[in-house]
């Protein structure tokens, strides 16, 4: 089975206007997230989806320099950028990352794509957002093509294609689900990057690791938890944010149910 992972990732945040280029212990946090995933045993291919906006130019040159494939298409239709990635390497099963999860484990990553192809072919997505149990920054969301093509073909509505997969998980009676949980719930803790507190807190996270001889590409997911419970003020740094805030306001203006796992919007 072909498994391709598909970063979603444009430079026009309002909260945290070019995020995904910004520098975290050396790298660009697409680089970082590149070579996080990068460690993964389940992943055939990573791909960059961006924008045509002129603002994304920047994350095409980046990519390309780095020599990392890059796919541009409509800036507010990600399921469309999804599905044409998708049919483009001749994905079987598609890995959906956002650009603000600089901290993706790979661990965490192998282990939702191991679970998703151990029960095939009775699931056509598995994720470790419902409900979430990591913490707010390690979301992975595994699903079949023929479920992404369904969703591309059938919804027309603006938050589904905004957000990629709730077409899918609103739908199981035709796209089966599992869910893979942490050993106990870590989901108040804030890991993800949307705003220039979680700047901070991440900057900070990797400096603390560093001076630890802890490397940011390759510390698990445990090394952090480790490091956030023996220093506790790094986690208040960033501690009055909510988990998926901006993206649960953008369901309620579009009238739609607040998600906790839908996330993306302004990364996507």
């Amino acid at each position: 089975m072909k498994v391709v992972a598909i970063v979603q990732a444009r430079m026009g945040s309002s909260r945290l206007p070019g995020k995904i280029l910004r520098s975290l212990d050396g790298v660009t946090v697409l680089e970082l997230i590149h070579k996080r995933l990068s460690q993964c045993r389940s992943l055939h291919e990573i791909v960059v989806a961006t924008s045509c906006s002129e603002k994304d130019d920047a994350v095409e040159e980046e990519m390309k320099r780095l020599n990392i494939p890059v796919y541009r298409g409509d800036e507010n239709d990600v399921l469309d950028r999804y599905y044409r990635v998708a049919s483009i390497t001749q994905a079987e099963a598609i890995v959906r990352i956002t650009g603000d999860c600089p901290l993706i484990d790979p661990g965490i990553v192998d282990a939702v794509v191991g679970k998703y192809i151990d029960r095939q072919p009775s699931l056509d997505y598995v994720s470790n957002i419902h409900p979430p149990t990591f913490p707010d920054g390690l979301d992975v969301e595994v699903f079949s093509f023929e479920a992404l093509e369904r969703a591309w073909k059938e919804t027309s509505n603006r938050f589904d294609r905004e957000h990629v997969t709730p077409f899918i998980h609103g739908h199981p009676e035709w796209f089966p689900s599992a869910n893979l949980s942490a050993p106990q719930d870590y989901s108040g803790l804030r890991w993800t990057l949307d705003e220039q507190k979680d700047y901070e807190f991440l900057l900070a996270l990797s400096a603390k690791a560093a001076d630890l001889g802890i490397p940011t590409i390759s510390a698990t997911w445990e090394a952090w938890l480790n490091i956030v419970e023996q220093y506790p003020w790094l986690a208040e740094i960033n501690s009055l944010y909510q988990r998926n805030e901006g993206s649960n306001s953008s369901s309620q203006e579009l009238g739609g149910v607040a998600m906790t796992e839908a996330k993306g919007a302004e990364t996507g």
